[in-house]
């Protein structure tokens, strides 16, 4: 790698770091692709950075003409890849919004989207669905549109209490008054609203109708704790997103404050880990973050950052503010960024002291530095339904996205075989897949079950330690069994607490699994496992006959008029008969 380093050209240009499965494990971009590249493997760094380079096997990199073409190939790289020192870069969420559904009689909703179609008609993102739901009822109450899912052929109990604009009875009913109504007061025109709520309340307070001007004051208090977050209003009712950001050695706060027709309406916060350059990350994650929701007329930035840069990555106006309200907002995003900052480092802090503490003992067991555990669990009922499940812990987290759940082919009863199974197939795979192999694999289970892991390893040639996860007769964790002995815990010990939560999580994903294969299994028919019944002659047997038994019995004749061949006939009968 030596000679490869001395033959890096200085030009700019972005590089992939490759672990020995030849997988990217990191992509960054350089100035000087040479210098940058040759400091990994030079000087002092931070754990996360000789973690990296503990991993790294080879290289390779990419010429651009300049800085700003290698930060736009930087971005695309680590959405190919997906690399696991950039993936906490990729927000892969989905976020929710309020919309009005484009058919004959629309409806109201809420509906999350990764990234919303512009044939929609959506407003949002709102920080979680309890927001937009709360949003969404005072709407309903407001402005009702159609409630049925499909359209009702009468009336239904919406229509009856005023909450369904009853498109059922009246078809060509006109929705545009209520569209209109709702979309003002989704782009910030709550002043009408509550005007015509007042206008409502009073003049069911002057009829009498005391518990109805209650409800319409219960609405009004509603929309204002709804929109109490509107700090400052600007006049030209503009989308705006007021950004900015706070960093330490290790992690970056993104704060967005999301104004609308306006008025700052919420916000969106996030903490990521950065290895390099912290601006790099922030433009990385910004440019996925707008490709997933709806870009605002103005994105506004603190002076931290290149304007000519900003508008290089976002197609849409981007503006630096230096004065007045505008700057006051940038200002505002900068104080809660720098607040995340310090309460995340704050709580990360002792959250790794104890994990630290946790691993370290876990470590001196196995003589082994641990960071990424891979955890079984078997899981029947008497011989029955056979499964078996895996989770995943690394990075001082689970990871469900790499969960695993396996149904036994083997054996019905025997736990011994289920565990050999099962470890079989996971670590033939990764061996075939030239995947990154785990620290550690932990079983839920004694010494049998260890063994056999074992036995299933050891014929790999595969160097990584296993452990059993111990349990007393009321299945409380007492030791664990490692290299043929029993390591008692303590109760509440810091270990103890680390594998409890192993064990927990893979018990409650095997139980999990389990469960729904039974159900299905329980509601299976014999008549799921006869070729050329599939679904549609499955259920004109159920509609026309009462029991199995029923058709068992049945002539030729009565199935032939069903439409089941006459060779699928003969093969259901001689199944049917055996049974």
């Amino acid at each position: 790698m030596k000679n490869k380093l001395n033959l890096i050209p200085t030009n700019p240009g972005c590089y992939l770091m490759l672990n020995k499965s030849g997988d990217v494990i990191y992509v960054g971009k350089a100035k000087n692709l040479r210098s940058r590249v040759r400091s990994y493997f030079t000087g002092a760094h931070n754990l996360k950075t000789q973690k990296l380079v503990s991993e790294i096997n080879d290289f390779e990199y990419v010429l651009t003409n300049s800085e700003k073409e290698a930060l736009i190939l930087e971005y695309n790289l680590i959405k190919k890849y997906a690399p696991i020192y950039n993936i906490k870069l990729v927000d892969d969420k989905s976020y929710p919004y309020i919309e009005i559904t484009n058919e004959k009689h629309p409806m109201l909703i809420v509906k999350r989207y990764l990234k919303p179609e512009k044939n929609k008609t959506l407003f949002g993102p709102y920080p979680n669905v309890t927001s937009a739901r709360k949003t969404l009822k005072i709407l309903q109450k407001l402005y009702p549109l159609r409630r049925c899912n499909p359209l009702s052929k009468t009336p239904c109990i919406y229509y009856n209490i005023g909450l369904c604009i009853g498109p059922c009875k009246n078809p060509d009913v006109d929705y545009k008054p209520h569209i209109n109504a709702i979309t003002r007061f989704l782009k910030g025109d709550t002043k009408s609203v509550i005007s015509d709520i007042e206008k409502r309340m009073n003049e069911a307070s002057n009829n009498l109708e005391f518990e109805k001007a209650k409800e319409y004051l219960e609405m009004i208090n509603a929309i204002n704790e709804t929109t109490q977050k509107q700090i400052v209003n600007l006049n030209d009712f503009k989308d705006r997103d007021f950004i900015s950001f706070a960093y330490n050695k290790d992690d970056l706060a993104i704060h967005i404050l999301l104004m609308r027709q306006g008025h700052i309406l919420d916000s969106h916060r996030i903490i990521v880990s950065y290895l390099e350059n912290p601006i790099d990350t922030l433009l990385v994650y910004l440019k996925n973050y707008y490709e997933q929701v709806l870009l605002p007329q103005e994105l506004l930035f603190d002076d931290r950052l290149d304007l000519s840069l900003l508008n290089h990555y976002f197609d849409t106006k981007v503006f630096i503010p230096k004065r007045g309200d505008k700057k006051h907002l940038v200002d505002l995003a900068l104080k809660n960024a720098k607040d995340d900052l310090e309460n995340h480092s704050e709580l990360f802090r002792n959250r790794s002291e104890r994990i630290n503490e946790q691993l370290k003992e876990l470590s001196e067991i196995v003589k082994k530095d641990v960071n990424y555990i891979e955890v079984f669990d078997n899981s029947h009922l008497f011989g029955t339904n056979p499964v078996s499940a895996m989770v995943v812990w690394e990075d001082y987290k689970f990871s469900p996205k790499k969960y695993r759940k396996y149904h036994l082919k083997t054996t019905t009863n025997d736990d011994y075989q289920g565990m050999k199974e099962v470890i079989y197939r996971r670590y033939f795979r990764l061996m075939m897949e030239k995947r990154v192999m785990p620290d550690l694999i932990a079983i839920d289970g004694g010494l049998g079950q260890v063994n056999a892991a074992l036995s299933v390893i050891n014929d790999f040639n595969l160097n990584i330690p296993v452990i059993g996860l111990k349990k007393d007769n009321y299945h409380n964790l007492e030791a664990i069994i490692y290299n043929n002995q029993s390591y008692p815990l303590k109760k509440h010990s810091p270990l103890y607490q680390f594998l409890n939560r192993l064990s927990e999580e893979v018990h409650r994903f095997a139980v999990s699994f389990f469960r729904k294969t039974k159900t299905r299994k329980d509601y299976a028919s014999i008549l799921d496992d006869i070729k050329g019944l599939g679904k549609v002659r499955k259920t004109k047997l159920l509609k026309s006959f009462k029991s199995i038994e029923e058709i068992k019995n049945a002539s030729d004749e009565q199935l032939i008029k069903l439409g089941i061949p006459q060779e699928v006939i003969k093969r259901m009968k001689e199944i049917l008969w055996s049974e």
